[in-house]
Parts: structure tokens; C-alpha cells; sequence
């Protein structure tokens, strides 16, 4: 009881930041992540020594080791692509106010690839449960922003319902670590509220590695929530492989904008903007330039709220051509006045030569 009375204890100073972090601007932000530094440290040190003096004097308990976390089976990036001939597709509809459209039936949608319509062979609109891998760039770029970023986390987390799961990865350095599995738990592990900005930014590798867990997931919506502040530096998986994994993997990608030009405004362009941009549209999501504050908190209750108003719609795609190529994807509806967003397309199975 008293090393995990000590654990709580730091944890819920670090989480204080966050009951703040989403109210105040992001000059204040950074003054609270500064203020981690120098006073949560010292008491969180105090916390670790307790638990020490604890462990030597109590009695020697036998806890059984958790079950390591089952590597992914690395694939060839030349076969990475839909193996079946079913697409499934998960749609978005608003009207001009940015509402979300209910109430549509599947004779209201034509779905074309490249151009060629497609007969649905499925139609639902219901709150299915999701899967989410939440992606936080631990990079040494982001250590002014890192109480902000985890505030965001926490503000998802506290959105999801019954039957949703989400993971959290933090990439940074030449590393893209796992710091919590899939959990319905409606709350962020303790490792996210002492992770340190340093490092490079290995972005390509987060996403492909949050798009190998997702697709072992059965869940049929699966998202990346991605928080990065810049363009990759250090991955050894390029953007279109990361890219191609992501669609392979059925997954939509939200993405953050961290950068400081979107938050402090800077005339700066920084390319990591279009970069996360490019996942976002390719797959489906939706970007977020936010300044922060609590605008990147409203954008992490939107991101779950879209979640909760999509159509999923499956058809099975009349090319039989194995040839390894992109497939363009367009949704429309016969109504006019409304906005459709789906994934722009996947690659077709590829036919493996020796």
C-alpha cells in the first residue's frame, strides 16, 4: 500500500498541470512545465526514495511478471497492402454549418474507385466501439509544450465509452516507445506524466508502428491521435511507407498541430505541418491548427464526437488486378449542400515476384 500511495502522490501533482493546462494560455503552459522541473522534481525523487526505504523494510512480496507485449511481425514493404477484396470504408457527413448529418440510408450514397462505381455490400450508422493509438512526440523540440500535450491526452481519454480502447506511444530520440497498452481505462498511465522531451523526432516510425497495433485491433474504426510539433528527423521507415501502412491498416489519422507557428504564431513555415496534414487527408481524418489552449482541448472532444457520427460502409471493388497500385476512393451523397470525407484510397495487393 505505501509504494503505491507514494506513485499516487507524484502523479497527481504532475496532473494538477493538466486541470490548468487546457484554461490558460500557452505562455502560462510553459511556465508550468518549467515549474515541473523544478518543484515536481524534487518531491517525485523524495516519492522514489520512500519507496526504496519501503521496499527494504517490508516483507518481500511475490508478484508475478506481466506478459510481455507480443512483438508485430514485420512486413515487406513491397506487399503492404488490402488483401481481400472488401474495402471499408468510414464516413463522415456534415452540412454547411459543420453539423454532423444523421438519418442518411445507403441508397443516398455512390461510392467510385478510380472512377468506377461500386456496388455496397454493407450500411450502418451506430456508435461502434473504436480503437485508438494516442502518438505524443517526446522529442527534445517539444519541452516547452509537453503539459499542454499531455493535457490533451488526458482531455481524449476522458471522452471515450465502454467497449473503446486506446494506447499511448511516445516517439523520441530514434525510439518509438509503448508507455500504455490497449486499456478501456479512462485514464493516462502514470510513465505519461514523467516522460521527458529530448531526442529527435522519429514521426514515420510512430505512425507505422501505432498502424501495426491497430491492425491486429477487430475493432472496424481504428485512429491515430497525432501530437508532433515538427517533421520527422530520425525515422528509418520513410513517409509513403508510413503512409501505406497506415492505409493498409484501415486506420484514420487525427493530427495535432504543435508546431509554433500554430501556437505562437510565428511566420514561420515549418513543414512538419503538411506533412501531418498529408495523414490526415489521405486517410481520412482531420487536421487540427490550433493555437492551443482550450481550443486543442475542443479539438480532442470533436475528434471523439466525429468518432460517434460516422457511417461505415464496405463494397466489394470490381478491379480483381493485383498489381500493387493506388485505388482513389470518392464518397458522395445525393444531396446537395454536404460535406462527405472518407480515406482518399489504398493499395491494391501486390503480387510477390522472386
Amino acid at each position: 500500500v505505501g509504494w503505491r500511495f507514494c506513485l499516487q502522490v507524484a502523479s497527481l501533482r504532475e496532473r494538477a498541470i493538466y486541470q490548468i493546462a487546457l484554461q490558460w494560455p500557452v505562455a502560462r503552459a510553459a511556465q508550468l512545465n518549467k515549474l515541473r522541473y523544478t518543484r515536481l522534481r524534487m518531491p517525485f525523487r523524495f516519492s522514489l526514495m520512500l519507496i526504496v526505504l519501503f521496499g527494504l523494510t517490508a516483507p518481500v512480496l511475490r508478484v508475478q511478471d506481466p506478459p510481455a507485449p507480443q512483438k508485430p511481425t514485420e512486413q515487406n514493404p513491397d506487399v503492404i497492402s488490402i488483401e481481400t477484396t472488401v474495402v471499408v470504408l468510414n464516413v463522415t457527413v456534415t452540412d454547411a454549418s459543420e453539423k454532423y448529418v444523421r438519418g442518411l440510408k445507403a441508397q443516398d450514397f455512390r461510392i467510385f474507385e478510380d472512377l468506377v462505381p461500386q456496388k455496397i455490400s454493407s450500411f450502418s450508422f451506430n456508435e461502434m466501439p473504436f480503437a485508438a493509438v494516442i502518438l505524443l512526440d517526446t522529442s527534445g523540440s517539444m519541452e516547452r509544450k509537453m503539459s499542454i500535450a499531455r493535457a490533451a491526452c488526458a482531455r481524449f481519454v476522458e471522452g471515450i465509452r465502454l467497449g473503446d480502447v486506446f494506447s499511448i506511444y511516445g516517439f523520441g530520440g530514434t525510439k518509438v516507445k509503448l508507455l500504455q497498452d490497449f486499456s478501456e481505462v479512462r485514464d493516462v498511465g502514470f510513465a505519461i506524466w514523467d516522460t521527458d522531451a529530448e531526442g529527435m523526432t522519429p514521426l514515420h516510425d510512430a505512425v507505422a508502428r501505432a498502424a501495426e497495433a491497430l491492425a491486429a485491433r477487430p475493432e472496424r474504426r481504428r485512429v491515430i491521435l497525432l501530437l508532433s510539433d515538427g517533421a520527422d528527423t530520425q525515422s528509418k521507415v520513410s513517409y509513403e511507407e508510413a503512409m501505406k501502412r497506415a492505409i493498409a491498416a484501415e486506420v484514420s489519422v487525427y493530427s495535432v498541430d504543435l508546431t509554433d507557428a500554430a501556437l505562437y504564431r510565428t511566420a514561420m513555415r515549418d513543414p512538419g505541418s503538411e506533412i501531418m496534414k498529408s495523414f490526415s487527408q489521405k486517410t481520412g481524418g482531420r487536421f487540427f491548427k490550433t493555437p492551443g489552449g482550450s481550443a486543442l482541448g475542443d479539438a480532442f472532444s470533436q475528434t471523439v464526437d466525429e468518432l460517434r457520427n460516422q457511417y461505415t460502409i464496405t463494397y466489394e471493388t470490381t478491379n480483381d488486378r493485383r498489381d500493387g497500385k493506388w485505388r482513389a476512393i470518392e464518397a458522395r451523397v445525393g444531396r446537395p449542400g454536404l460535406v462527405v470525407r472518407t480515406r482518399q484510397g489504398y493499395y491494391a495487393a501486390k503480387v510477390k515476384t522472386k
